[in-house]
């Protein structure tokens, strides 16, 4: 369709070819074939839109008269063939022909100096290679990113091999061939890792290389998947010590038991100390201790929560297949009509080759990449020691590398905005804007240019097709960027890498490792390969001192891995989920995992240690107004960043609105903290009050609709709140969530009784409490208990048929169903201990008996079934034993041991193997949910005096003194929930 505008580029390089000395006739034909494709495409992904656009205007105007939609296609096609046709564009588009000659033009330069450089190192290729490559059988083109007026990488395909060319300096990639094996041990054969063979190439035109081609694969047996992770592990300490940069899963190979690092130009890379966010300065801290940890490697799973990679781990140890977010990608829609236009479909990312084994196990041979890390560490120090590491790291002076400022995701949308059609027909005006969300990106991203000369010619390399790029030379530091521009400052980042190395504490450095493993997982469901805690002698004796002294000693461990600011702030550096999965980061504001939480168990431990039933703890008392301040500053910052983004018109993603993860768990957090006499009522009503406001626009946009994350987790804290408050308007905005929740059920399918709610994580609808029909169902009983409507009632009964038809007796317990085996699962998160939880409080407030019986079934599997893997209250010990007091209490624990063997059994295993979470076993996480937090919040519940709240509902209870006063306001209304309120 392009070739009005490609084929005059095309017939100029043909004539090139044939002039280019020692290229055969049969390697130019190839290589022309190969360049007309790329040019195509290039064209084609820069011009659909405007194509598009203007079909629909020619089929609206009548200028297409075929009797068909398909004959109106093919008169299209027609007409776009027409060199005169291009040029008629230029009236509503008047910088694309321009555009796309240059982008065209540039591309066509490049392939013909690829073609010289091919033909004139022919000789050297094969010595490279190590046999004759024979006839050139085809290139691919735009094997990486465009820079530099088209410049990409590129796989040739001949006939006994391939090679890749890179139009670059890859003398950092030969220098890092020769030292690194001075840098590992001798344990280290007879698999190091290593790098490509590469051969350095220079010419009139500038520094090229071309590289060994590494093959993928999978490794023979265990042995060798053993030596690959511990490998990985290597790597990590290399790239720790060199300062690398960008190694995600593109970049890596598993070449056997070898992890070979195929693009390793970010070496160096400059430190950027975190700009204040407005979230407190403990944030700000935690933040860069993160970015100058060895998570800057790239190489440790890490989900992106950025536009375009939404959910995505794109490292090389990560990047699981079944493990990532699909991703929304520009597609034609009815292509070859008349009716053909620019749609978008949900995919998972392409495949990668960085993966050992086609179902990577990465839980299982983590402990060899920490040990891995740990060891090559150990011996880079013993190194340095001996005066024998600066001498090697020397020789990269003069090497120029990459600095990565913005990541290749904003140019990607940015460019995708600059070649719109509204954007072509007002090009001043967008190339504006398209500066302006760049200056606004640097007000985030420390490093990320400022400049307003800097920018404007990012914006012009984006108009020319080019992805901007910023390089250095590591004993220069000061960055070249895009047309000659100049930033940063002189630094010899050699000696700045090695200081900060040298600096380090391995052990914080090891921890980040071991705890980044969650980072691979999209979900709360993974648990690490079942490992059960045996306990070799449980205590009967004196159980209280026990659980004081274990609630105490974690206690301990939280004061002492809090990250203060100089502002009265506090936060942690945990692994956390949020609503894009796994990540080890700085504590969000969230109940779950993250700082709210957090607050609520320091409001309770002061409670209990007030009361004489726990251990006063040296500084804790402390931490707990520094968190409330974290949490707040989080709120205003969060409030002021939507205040900014409405006065300017920009669109915001809403946050979550879930009830442990989102809106609905800080509302429910705040009630609890004035409940716990941590902050008065009317601080307490009016920040729930704020974060309630905001639900409208997050439930609109939710796709979640569960307890966890989703609009059903807002329902009961909004009831609270409209109870706390006196406001009827929040108690309308349950009822909105209420409609819309039976708006998106959908029936069971064959097998399955009730309705389910199908979500992108769960397609095919799932049970349990924090993700399924459980939960779900017991967020609209208890609103159908609030507002007397039946229809609610029976909505609830609808989830709750579908959580029974999932019990098999055969397998004793309820299906779970993200397992394509059957199976069962028997925690708080999935399973029995959430399903019986739910029936404990259900309990109380309708069909008794029903509901005792599910506690009854949900107490008998979970004991052995629920315990002994971990101490968590998400899945682990310490949300079954919960379950376990309902079932005592309501006298059906019969196929329980007696209560004090149980607390034994409980307390001897945090004695025995130390406080274990789920995902990163033995990582310090303070999450009341998943992590530590919550062991010592149920060990303060285990007193049988104390009088705390549970957390394993979204229910904070009644407010402490009644209701305030009465405010008649007008409810919000959702979207889509079928009420006007």
């Amino acid at each position: 369709m392009l070739d009005a505008v490609v084929g005059p580029a095309r017939s100029r390089l043909a004539v090139e070819l044939r002039s280019v000395p020692g290229l055969s006739t049969a390697d130019g034909e190839s290589l022309l074939a190969s360049a007309t494709l790329s040019l195509r495409d290039v064209g084609w992904r820069r011009v659909s839109r405007v194509l598009l656009l203007e079909l629909h205007a020619a089929r609206l105007a009548g200028r297409l008269t075929a009797a068909d939609e398909a004959g109106r296609w093919a008169e299209w096609v027609e007409t776009v063939h027409r060199p005169d046709f291009w040029e008629t564009l230029t009236e509503h588009y008047p910088p694309l022909l321009t555009r796309l000659r240059t982008v065209i033009d540039h591309r066509r330069a490049a392939a013909l100096r690829l073609a010289r450089r091919f033909a004139r190192d022919r000789a050297m290729l094969s010595a490279l290679a190590g046999h004759e490559l024979g006839a050139l059988q085809g290139i691919r083109f735009g094997a990486g990113d465009s820079h530099c007026g088209g410049e990409t990488v590129a796989a040739l395909h001949c006939e006994s091999g391939k090679m890749l060319y890179k139009p670059r300096s890859l003398a950092v990639d030969a220098v890092l061939g020769r030292v690194l094996p001075a840098l590992l041990p001798a344990s280290a054969a007879p698999h190091p890792i290593r790098v490509p063979r590469v051969l350095e190439r220079s010419d009139r035109d500038g520094t090229y290389g071309w590289c060994d081609y590494v093959a993928h694969r999978y490794c023979a047996d265990q042995g060798e998947l053993a030596t690959f992770y511990r490998n990985l592990g290597h790597w990590l300490a290399v790239m720790r010590l060199l300062g690398g940069s960008d190694l995600h899963a593109e970049n890596v190979i598993a070449a056997g038991p070898v992890p070979v690092v195929v693009d390793c130009e970010t070496l160096f890379t400059p430190h950027f100390p975190t700009r204040p966010s407005g979230y407190g300065a403990a944030t700000d801290l935690a933040a860069d201790l993160l970015n100058d940890s060895v998570m800057r490697t790239g190489l440790l799973p890490g989900r992106g929560g950025g536009l375009g990679f939404r959910g995505i781990d794109p490292s090389a140890a990560g990047a699981l297949p079944g493990q990532q977010a699909t991703v929304s990608v520009p597609v034609i829609v009815d292509e070859g009509t008349d009716r053909a236009r620019v749609g978008s479909a949900d995919l998972p990312p392409p495949p990668t080759v960085n993966h050992p084994s086609p179902e990577p196990e990465l839980g299982r041979h983590w402990p060899q990449v920490v040990a891995g890390f740990a060891e090559l560490t150990e011996h880079l120090h013993r190194l340095d020691q001996r005066g024998e590491l600066a001498p090697r790291l020397a020789e990269f002076a003069d090497c120029p590398t990459r600095v990565v400022l913005r990541d290749t995701i904003v140019y990607s949308e940015l460019g995708r905005m600059l070649w719109h059609p509204s954007s072509l027909h007002r090009p001043d005006r967008a190339a504006e804007r398209a500066a302006d969300l760049l200056a606004r990106h640097a007000d985030r991203r420390p490093g990320a240019p400022s400049d307003r000369a800097v920018i404007e010619a990012e914006v012009a390399a984006l108009q020319e097709g080019d992805v901007p790029i910023f390089t250095t030379t590591p004993g220069r530091g000061e960055l070249t960027g895009p047309g000659g521009t100049r930033c940063g400052e002189p630094l010899d980042l050699v000696d700045d890498a090695v200081r900060r190395w040298r600096a380090l504490d391995p052990a914080t450095d090891q921890r980040v490792v071991q705890a980044a493993l969650v980072g691979a997982y999209l979900n709360d469901g993974w648990l690490p390969p079942p490992q059960r805690l045996p306990v070799t002698g449980p205590r009967l004796d004196d159980l209280d001192r026990q659980r004081r002294e274990q609630a105490a000693a974690i206690m301990r461990d939280l004061v002492a891995y809090a990250i203060t600011g100089p502002d009265e702030t506090a936060t942690w550096v945990a692994p956390v989920l949020n609503a894009t999965g796994w990540s080890v980061q700085p504590l969000p504001a969230d109940l779950y995992g993250g700082v709210a939480g957090v607050a609520v168990l320091l409001a309770a431990y002061q409670r209990e240690v007030a009361a004489g039933r726990a251990e006063e703890v040296a500084g804790a008392a402390e931490l707990l107004p520094a968190t409330l301040a974290t949490l707040r500053a989080a709120e205003a910052a969060h409030a002021a960043d939507l205040a900014d983004a409405r006065e300017r018109g920009v669109a915001v993603r809403p946050e979550a609105c879930g009830g442990y993860i989102g809106l609905g768990s800080r509302i429910w957090s705040w009630l609890l903290l004035w409940q716990l006499g941590a902050v008065p009522g009317d601080q307490a009503l009016a920040h729930a009050t704020a974060l309630a406001a905001e639900l409208p626009a997050a439930v609109a946009a939710d796709e979640s609709h569960d307890l966890l994350l989703g609009a059903a987790g807002s329902i009961v804290p909004l009831l609270r709140l409209a109870e706390a408050s006196g406001e009827a308007r929040w108690q309308e905005t349950a009822v909105q969530i209420g409609h819309r929740l039976a708006a998106h059920a959908e029936p069971a399918n064959e097998g399955h009784g009730g309705l389910r709610w199908l979500t992108p994580l769960f397609p095919a609808g799932v049970g349990g409490l924090s993700h399924g029909s459980t939960g779900i169902g017991w967020a609209l009983a208890r609103l159908a208990v609030a507002t007397a409507e039946p229809s609610f009632a029976g909505l609830a009964e609808e989830a709750f048929d579908f959580e029974s038809s999932l019990y098999d007796p055969a397998l004793g317990g309820w299906r779970d169903l993200r397992s394509p085996e059957p199976t069962t699962a028997a925690a708080w998160c999935h399973g029995a201990v959430g399903i019986g939880i739910a029936a404990a409080d259900l309990r109380h407030r309708a069909q008794p008996e029903r509901w005792r019986e599910v506690l009854a079934q949900a107490a008998a599997v979970a004991w052995p079934g629920g315990v002994g893997w971990n101490h968590t209250l998400c899945h682990g010990d310490f949300g079954a034993w919960e379950l376990f007091e309902h079932a005592w209490a309501a006298k059906v624990g019969s196929t329980l041991p007696a209560r004090e063997e149980v607390l034994a059994a409980l307390l001897g295993s945090l004695a025995e193997h130390g406080a274990v979470s789920g995902l990163a076993r033995d990582v310090f996480a303070p999450g009341l949910l998943p992590g530590q937090g919550g062991i010592v919040y149920q060990l303060l519940r285990m007193h049988p005096e104390a009088e705390l709240p549970s957390v394993s509902l979204p229910d904070p209870g009644p407010p402490p003194a009644g209701p305030l006063p009465s405010r008649q306001d007008d409810p919000a209304t959702i979207p889509g929930s079928g009420s006007t309120g």
